[in-house]
């Protein structure tokens, strides 16, 4: 039965193969097992495979994976007959190829019954090319309306034909709202340009893509920048029949670009930042027309407005000068935490509690506020939008403050830079007086004002009495905090029209409107009375004082050049009168500074010559008579000058920085000549040596002394060095090291002038101190003067309770010697003995006088 039903098929099969071979669809012969039974050369051809590879195969190896039961390869008949199930709806499938690739195919099912079996045939057409287009079709309608940009397409007259949904997203407009619209009064009805449409479709026209940025509106009126490409389509006789426009929202780009632009142009141009903001928020008010801009500044903890174009005037008014906290307005409280402050609704608004009325009267009913920041984080500003109903900030105004708040901060940051950069060029950065250089530009202007009405003005030049001590007794800061009360109380005794400054140091200038010289004369009393005020400095409290050179215009001179230069003269010709003094320039001044000049070079030819000479005074024991020690001191016979006392020339050493060379001289020419006085058996215990503060300086000083001692052959204890309260009270650091690695050497110090500076007792304790110098002046008048008295018992009490040697100097008079000694001096120099002598008049004096002192 099974062969003759078999032969049946076969037979069937023969006789339908001639024409299966003939029809161009592909052919394949199947039975209910879904075994291949033939398939004809097309479907070979659809395939890749041959037939009589494929004879007898289930259809599964023609089908993808995704089409297979489970993991068999076979496609099962029966209830499972995915074949039968595939073909009641028929439709395109995939085959898969011999050589794995895929292709898509259309099947009709049908069957034929031979000897009782049932054989299926499916006719198969290759719709590859076909579902491609279609794939490519559906793909190019999803970008097309899936993208991010607004996409149209109009016909050839620019009125809509089909919107793409991002365009719907970006504008709002409904489809039926769009359809057979104008697009150029679509979407920009008052800046549509009739020219510029023309222009555009005689481009479009030739063949030629539009590219430009544009400002269109969306349907609720708010404006966007668009970056708009439209492309003409052109059928195949050549003529426009459509336009593809293409629209991507650039709004913060453009708007950051137009803004920095415009903001960056004023910026190089210098325009003042008010005048910037100014612009910028009525550039800002076009764009977003439903806000109403304002600038605020923040300045010493208050608000003030920098720009405010449409806000009413009275209502800025009331704005300006708020204090920044919390609870005031929008703008006071995001000035004060730092952050954005949102008030949707003023009337109920926290933040406005107390001044919502303000605002309310002029009709602004919301406000947004922004602070504007520095790149480090200060609150320099803050910027804010006003609205005319309750509302909250959208998605555009957002993106706008985000660019402007940079801009402003970027314009605020360099004008306090340039303010900043100004106030190091023309201000003092320690009193913040005018400089130099601003001091000399205002006076030129107040000069040239006053020769134009024929008015007198006045030059003071003001140098503070003392500074280095105070500097050297306070440190650094004391002397800053003395700088900055005085610029504090120059300023306090000027009017606003007079000029106060800062030259350099402790040099002040005020320059006098309209004054003349009685007027100069009564004004330089009162400032030298101002600034004698005490002043307390740490824990002490102190009086400065000042010395004043007055120059009057124009009788003095006509530049600031000259009457600066002859002010100060005056002043100095103050500092040589006893300080804290004003003194009127005069004509002999310039005698004077003439022969300060000259004596200057003189000293410095001395010291470069040898024409400075040592005079020696000895220091006598009180208990013994004998010789204590010599006190070097220096004189100087100038060929044409003649004397020149040390009273001179020792101040001027000072003032021009020679003292450092004349301490050095003074040591080796006083170590030499105790060398000397040694090697002619003349018995001097030691020779003392004045230095200046300015040898303390140097760290070299120790091994110099060393050095010098080695050379002459002398030992530390045959030197003594007086040093004067300023080495003690000196703030450098090194000035201390200095001295105890000099007290290392085992040479000897003795302070000098004691009682007569700022000085305290813990120094004398601290300090590697081996004498005491009682000065002059407390001498004088001790035998009829009880307050001396007591003042010179005071200090000798001070040496013996930190047992020090305490020397009295200046002694002139038998009685002053009893005195002394009485209180305790151990050692005594002046005139009663001897005045300082030359070298050879020592020795004698040492050999003749001494041993009847000691007899005595």
């Amino acid at each position: 039965m099974h062969r003759q039903l078999l032969s049946s098929t076969e037979d069937m099969l023969h006789f339908f193969s001639a024409a299966l071979e003939r029809i161009g669809s592909g052919v394949i012969l199947f039975d209910e097992q879904n075994t291949i039974l033939y398939l004809n050369r097309a479907m070979e051809t659809i395939s890749g495979w041959p037939r009589e590879e494929m004879l007898g195969r289930n259809l599964g190896q023609l089908a993808p994976p995704s089409m297979r039961e489970r993991y068999d390869t076979r496609l099962y008949p029966g209830a499972s007959n995915r074949v039968q199930e595939l073909a009641l709806a028929p439709h395109d499938i995939q085959l898969v190829r011999k050589d794995g690739s895929h292709c898509w195919i259309s099947v009709t099912l049908s069957h034929v019954s031979s000897g009782g079996r049932d054989i299926h045939m499916a006719l198969i057409s290759d719709v590859t090319a076909r579902r491609q287009a279609q794939e490519r079709e559906r793909l190019l309608s999803l970008g097309f309306d899936e993208t991010q940009s607004a996409v149209l397409i109009t016909d050839a007259q620019a009125h809509v034909v089909y919107p793409n949904k991002g365009f719907r997203r970006l504008f709002g407009f409904l489809d039926s709202e769009l359809l057979g619209r104008y697009v150029p009064t679509l979407l920009a009805p008052d800046d549509h340009s009739g020219e510029q449409m023309a222009a555009y479709m005689t481009r479009l026209m030739s063949g030629q893509s539009i590219r430009a940025d544009e400002r269109l509106y969306r349907k609720d009126g708010q404006p966007l920048w668009c970056s708009v490409t439209i492309n003409p389509i052109f059928d195949d006789y050549g003529k426009l029949v459509n336009m593809v426009v293409v629209l991507t929202d650039i709004t913060r780009t453009k708007v950051h670009e137009v803004l920095q632009h415009r903001m960056l142009d004023a910026m190089v141009r210098e325009v003042p930042t008010a005048e910037i903001m100014q612009m910028m928020c009525e550039e800002v008010e076009k764009i977003a027309p439903q806000v109403t801009c304002s600038v605020l500044r923040v300045e010493d903890g208050r608000l003030r407005t920098l720009a405010a174009p449409s806000l009413p005037e009275a209502y800025s008014k009331l704005v300006d000068g708020t204090p920044v906290g919390p609870h005031s307005g929008s703008c006071g409280t995001a000035a004060h935490c730092g952050e954005t402050v949102v008030a949707r609704d003023i009337a109920s608004d926290p933040n406005w509690e107390g001044v919502s009325h303000l605002a309310l009267q002029y009709g602004l009913a919301a406000c947004w506020s922004t602070p504007i920041k520095s790149s480090d984080g200060r609150v320099l500003g803050t910027f804010a939008f006003y609205y005319r109903q309750p509302m909250e900030p959208d998605s555009f105004h957002r993106r706008l403050v985000e660019v402007i708040v940079h801009l402003c901060a970027l314009a605020l940051e360099r004008e306090e830079a340039r303010n900043r950069i100004r106030r190091l060029a023309f201000y003092d950065d320690l009193t913040g007086l005018p400089n130099r250089s601003l001091l000399h530009a205002r006076a030129d202007q107040a000069i040239s004002a006053a020769g134009h009405t024929h008015q007198s003005l006045a030059v003071l030049f003001i140098d503070l009495d003392r500074f280095k001590q105070v500097n050297d007794s306070f440190g650094h800061p004391g002397g800053d905090e003395l700088l900055r009360v005085v610029a504090r109380r120059l300023q306090e005794q000027t009017g606003p029209m007079d000029i106060v400054g800062r030259l350099s140091g402790d040099e002040f200038v005020v320059v006098l409107n309209g004054c003349d010289a009685q007027g100069a004369d009564e004004h330089s009393e009162r400032l030298l009375r101002a600034l004698g005020e005490p002043l307390q400095l740490g824990e002490m409290e102190i009086r400065p004082s000042a010395s004043i050179g007055i120059s009057v215009f124009p009788h003095d001179g006509t530049s600031m050049e000259t009457l600066l230069h002859r002010a100060d003269m005056a002043m100095y010709q103050a500092k040589h009168s006893g300080r804290n003094l004003a003194r009127f320039y005069s004509c002999e001044m310039d005698q004077s500074a003439q022969e300060r000049l000259a004596l200057e070079n003189a000293l410095r030819e001395a010291l470069a010559l040898g024409q400075l000479q040592l005079h020696y005074q000895p220091q006598i024991d009180l208990h013994d008579g004998r010789l204590h020690s010599v006190e070097a001191l220096a004189r100087w016979h100038h060929p044409r000058l003649g004397n020149v006392p040390p009273v001179r020339f020792i101040p001027l050493a000072e003032e021009t920085g020679l003292i450092g060379d004349l301490g050095q001289w003074a040591l080796h020419e006083a170590c030499h000549q105790l060398a000397d006085w040694r090697e002619d058996g003349l018995e001097v215990p030691s020779v003392s040596v004045n230095l200046s503060p300015t040898n303390f300086h140097s760290p070299a000083l120790a091994e110099m002394i060393s050095r010098i001692l080695h050379e002459h052959g002398l030992s530390a204890s045959d030197l003594i060095l007086e040093i004067t309260e300023d080495v003690l009270l000196d703030a450098d650091p090194v000035t201390l090291q200095t001295l105890r690695k000099v007290h290392a050497l085992g040479v000897r110090l003795s302070m000098d002038d004691f009682g007569t500076g700022y000085s305290s007792l813990s120094y004398l304790r601290q300090l590697p101190i081996s004498e005491l110098k009682l000065d002059r002046s407390f001498v004088n008048g001790i035998e009829r003067d009880s307050v001396a008295s007591a003042l010179t018992q005071a200090i000798a009490h001070i040496g013996q309770s930190l047992h020090l040697k305490v020397v009295a100097e200046g002694v002139e008079s038998s009685e002053q010697l009893r005195l002394l000694g009485e209180q305790g001096y151990h050692i005594a120099q002046g005139f009663h003995f001897t005045p300082a002598l030359p070298a050879p008049a020592l020795a004698q004096w040492v050999r003749e006088h001494l041993p009847a002192m000691v007899e005595g």
